[in-house]
């Protein structure tokens, strides 16, 4: 299988080359493009019942990889990435037929883990199979640094540099990135998100910069939602909950997903591509809603990223949405003069509107919601749920108000992560993963991006000069 970028499906590469360079050169993401998802037979999908989170994962990737590795290879590879000992996946029936999918039982306690394991070993075995090094750039809502430093922390080819927006992270979340040292280097920067994730994309095609200082130019990849190595993986959750609860033969389901950039919900959309049987994929986001309102109005409307309790949740521009409008056979970009982004989120192909309601139910909920919903579900089942968890639970409730189908809600972060949120919701502090202690107590290494932000023509924040030339000094200097 070939990958194509979003912004021109004559740019194809091996996933090995897509892994490695994390951005196509034009700015696009790599992909699978629309009529080339591989689809499987329900007997394949049934085969996978009661079986480990790796075989399952053997199923769904392979068809998609079976060209850059063997079949031992990738069964080693996924052995090794969800070894239970260290990783698992869990199932919680909550009430009617409404299950927690619990992906939070990885080292860093989120879902991010699971990608990111997959994506560090493939990372590795390329780069010995290559002979060389990279530079591994990643920006971060809250989960995604943390997961991505520890499936990178100590090998040996590799660097790592982690940028976060530096008042929109909690303490757990921050300290996952800034006490671990070695290769690891944490980068806050003032602003949100969405310019965390600018600094990544223009690093990334700075092939001079790249060149100049490392005398490699394509030295530079990425692990973000933008690298298809992060996407793929995220394609085996539904699958896995599927397998692993009873329902009927052939039972549609439904599909609850806390969304910020989109990852989760997009590796949702390709299973359902893929022949399982989803009946509607719910999209929960916080206040960040211009997704649902998309969805309703068919106008695509960048806005200022609102800050919320789901704070991996904070993106107003979603990557991934580049890969959802690709799929149903649309084109969304940016606007560059002089190289630099000027406007983002030009919708220039609408893609398949009807298509996409039929699939995707879209829910915003509202900061509020976040605490009543955490408390809602506690004092009726007796369960803690994080801020992101939350959002899918009222998300699902706003779709299937009385549980009567069968359906899945991604729990997607430890809520010890959120201890003050979820004090705030229930009047109880969660216990504290051990891990979670042992960080509170070590030093932390940061560097800082202190320059401002700028606004684009379309009055959106937007990542200024003065932001990149400080990223690029603060990587000379530490790498």
């Amino acid at each position: 299988m070939k990958f194509y970028s979003t912004n021109n499906h004559n740019v194809s590469v091996s996933f090995e080359d897509a892994l490695l360079r994390g951005l196509s050169s034009d700015y696009g993401l790599f992909t699978v493009p629309y009529g080339q998802v591989p689809i499987l037979d329900m007997d394949v999908i049934t085969s996978m019942v009661g079986t480990s989170y790796a075989d399952v994962a053997f199923k769904i990737l392979y068809p998609y990889l079976s060209e850059d590795f063997s079949s031992d290879e990738l069964r080693i590879l996924l052995a090794d990435a969800y070894n239970p000992a260290h990783i698992s996946a869990s199932l919680q029936h909550v009430v009617g037929k409404t299950h927690l999918l619990w992906l939070t039982h990885g080292p860093t306690l989120s879902f991010k883990d699971f990608a990111a394991r997959f994506f560090g070993r493939s990372l590795a075995h390329f780069l010995t199979k290559r002979n060389k090094k990279r530079l591994v750039v990643v920006a971060t809502s809250g989960d995604t640094g943390g997961a991505i430093a520890d499936a990178l922390l100590g090998l040996d080819r590799v660097h790592c540099v982690v940028l976060y927006p530096k008042n929109y992270v909690s303490e757990v979340q921050r300290r996952q990135m800034t006490t671990l040292g070695r290769n690891v280097i944490a980068v806050a920067v003032n602003g949100d998100f969405d310019i965390c994730q600018a600094l990544v994309k223009r690093i990334l095609n700075d092939q001079d910069f790249a060149e100049n200082t490392y005398g490699d130019a394509e030295y530079i990849t990425s692990a973000n939602s933008i690298s298809i190595g992060r996407l793929l993986p995220q394609i085996v959750f539904p699958f896995y909950a599927y397998a692993h609860i009873d329902h009927e033969e052939n039972e549609s389901f439904v599909s609850s997903v806390p969304s910020g950039n989109f990852g989760d919900m997009m590796g949702t959309v390709l299973a359902r591509h893929m022949g399982l049987p989803i009946e509607k994929i719910v999209c929960g986001v916080n206040e960040n809603t211009v997704f649902p309102d998309y969805l309703h109005t068919g106008n695509y409307i960048v806005k200022k990223t609102v800050a919320s309790p789901s704070s991996a949740m904070m993106v107003s521009h979603p990557s991934n949405v580049a890969r959802l409008f690709d799929l149903y056979g649309g084109h969304i970009g940016d606007v560059r003069e002089g190289g630099k982004v000027v406007r983002t989120g030009v919708v220039d192909i609408q893609p398949d509107m009807n298509a996409l309601r039929r699939d995707i139910f879209s829910s915003s909920v509202s900061n509020a919601d976040h605490f009543s919903t955490i408390k809602k579900v506690y004092d009726k089942y007796g369960i803690v749920l994080d801020p992101h968890g939350a959002v899918g639970w009222k998300s699902l409730e706003d779709y299937a108000p009385v549980h009567d189908k069968l359906a899945f809600v991604y729990e997607t972060a430890d809520p010890a992560k959120f201890a003050p949120d979820i004090e705030k919701s229930i009047g109880i502090t969660p216990a504290m993963p051990p891990q979670v202690l042992a960080q509170a107590m070590m030093k932390e290494t940061i560097l800082y991006i202190e320059s401002d932000s700028q606004r684009g023509l379309d009055g959106s924040l937007q990542m200024s000069e003065d932001q990149y030339v400080e990223l690029l000094e603060k990587i000379s200097i530490s790498h």
